[in-house]
């Protein structure tokens, strides 16, 4: 009997034992869910949704997760933020080629916001963690921006803030400082609250902490209100009618340039509709006029059809037409823009700099060649870069020109304005990518450039959604997608620089060195507590 009676109080006594184990298990989960979660937050203040401000709960949220915990479970916990955010972000990029690209991207995006979050779990225990969290959040961008294959900075959180408050830090220090500033406001949110239910609890909050806690907050946001004045869209060297012309395309997809002399004729046709508009009174006559990217995927110097259906077209609006080509020279193959004048022809070409890797050269062509033979056959041939700014001269304004994807990288969009640009024109060709959401995020962008750089941003795409923005960052008018149109519209001239303009990469380079200093101090804190320990 005392055997049977030790095995059952044995039983009794494991039994309430299982349903903690099962519960901390559970408890251990909830960090890893709610920072995937607060991904996909930060990812519905993109466009094109006008929640900006869900940008800041979302980074309150990653630092609640990642607060006072090791470089290692911030690894873990950093990517699965970033696999929140970027995959519904990128989802566009598998629309024409199936899931296998887009998941490969957004995994190894993921894999610098990992290294992002472990470096803020380890500042994070530091005086002013914010500050150097934030820092770190802004080197990860720059890393993404360069690497690999040249770099890919879609979803920095600037280009997710054109309806923002914060948006007039982008004429302060560009792209870097209005992240920064939306960044550190959320880590800072979340600092506050923490001190907040802390001094609840414990009656005794340190002054020190508190100031930099509300200072997090409240900077920020004093910044974007005085960064107003620099916001204008007042005209400085005059103004410029321009036409922009979305001739749409035949069928949506990766073919939509089957039809490569159908795209062009769509063009020239909606050029010659507003031709007919301005003879007969209706619209005002342009000083020149706008075409998307790859609107002559048929090269007009190789082909004669070609050049004379431009040359047409631009004698009848009675302007210069820039044409978004694909040109072979010299054995080598470039995405161009060319200005066309009607009388003289082509005066003046800019070579695209910043190519599309998988889209316009192939990375590792071989290797990629041997796994998967459909992917070189769609890239045949590798896109060459340019090497100059592009700045076409119309006479009546300067244009600067950033083609399609350069629009997401700072130094392609900053040296067209360095280089004399009164006015920006972002020609793109969007066909590829259906009715997703990337032309919105790609117009997002734009909107940011124009505050960046107070100036003008025309954005002519193949399909939509074309648009003029002004320099304060707001759409004046806009097309549909896949349907022909053309806006035309009398804009601003302006030739002053802003802060960001003048500065360049500095802001970004300073905050690169905060955040290595915030990295440094919290690795020496944390080997000086160790040695201590082992004393």
């Amino acid at each position: 009997m005392t055997v049977t009676a030790t095995s059952v109080d044995q039983s009794d006594q494991l039994q309430p034992q299982a349903a903690p184990g099962r519960a901390a298990r559970l408890r251990r989960l909830v960090p890893a869910v709610v920072a995937a979660l607060a991904g996909v937050l930060l990812y519905v203040s993109f466009p094109p949704r006008t929640l900006w401000w869900l940008a800041l709960p979302a980074f309150a949220v990653l630092g609640w997760v990642l607060r006072g915990r090791g470089w290692k479970a911030g690894l873990g916990l950093g990517y699965l933020f970033g696999l929140g955010f970027l995959l519904p972000l990128l989802v566009w990029t598998g629309v024409e080629v199936g899931p296998g690209p887009w998941l490969a991207l957004a995994a190894v995006e993921a894999v610098c916001v990992a290294l992002v979050g472990a470096g803020v779990a380890a500042v994070s225990r530091l005086p002013a963690w914010p500050v150097w969290a934030a820092a770190l959040w802004t080197a990860g961008e720059a890393a993404r921006a360069r690497v690999p294959f040249g770099g890919f900075p879609w979803g920095k959180i600037a280009f997710g803030q054109a309806d923002g408050v914060f948006l007039p830090l982008a004429a302060v220090g560009g792209t870097p400082v209005l992240g920064f500033a939306v960044v550190l406001c959320g880590f800072g949110l979340y600092e506050v609250v923490r001190l907040v239910v802390e001094g609840r609890r414990t009656r005794a909050v340190r002054r020190g902490a508190a100031a930099a806690a509300l200072l997090s907050v409240a900077v920020p946001l004093a910044g974007a209100v005085a960064a107003r004045p620099l916001v204008s869209d007042k005209a400085e060297d005059g103004t410029a009618t321009v036409a922009v012309i979305q001739g749409n395309v035949p069928r949506l997809g990766l073919d939509f340039n089957a039809q490569r002399r159908a795209v062009l004729d769509y063009h020239a046709r909606e050029t010659e509709r507003l031709a007919a508009e301005v003879k007969a009174g209706k619209t005002p006559r342009p000083d020149f006029v706008l075409w998307p990217e790859n609107s002559s995927d048929i090269d007009p110097f190789a082909n004669p059809d070609a050049a004379a259906v431009i040359e047409h077209a631009a004698r009848a609006v009675g302007a210069p037409v820039s044409v978004g080509g694909v040109v072979e020279r010299d054995g080598k193959l470039f995405n161009e823009q060319i200005l066309w004048d009607p009388d003289k022809g082509a005066v003046q070409t800019y070579d695209k700099r910043q190519v599309q890797p998988f889209g316009e050269f192939l990375p590792l062509r071989s290797a990629i060649g041997a796994l998967n033979s459909d992917w070189t056959s769609m890239v045949r041939q590798d896109f060459s870069r340019g090497t100059k700014p592009g700045v076409f001269d119309f006479g009546a304004a300067k244009v600067g020109l950033a083609t399609c994807y350069e629009a997401a990288f700072d130094w392609a969009v900053r040296d067209t304005v360095t280089h004399g640009a009164q006015m920006i024109s972002v020609p793109s060709n969007n066909a590829t990518f259906d009715r997703s959401e990337m032309t919105y995020q790609q117009l997002a962008m734009s909107r940011v450039r124009a505050v960046e750089h107070s100036r003008t941003v025309t954005v002519p795409v193949t399909s939509g959604v074309s648009a003029v923005i002004l320099p304060d960052g707001r759409i004046t008018q806009k097309t549909g997608m896949f349907v022909a149109g053309h806006l035309v519209q009398k804009v601003p001239l302006r030739s002053s620089e802003t802060p960001a303009t003048r500065l360049g990469i500095l802001p970004e380079t300073a905050l690169v060195l905060v955040a290595a200093a915030g990295l440094g101090w919290a690795i020496g804190a944390g080997m000086r507590g160790r040695r201590a320990g082992d004393v």
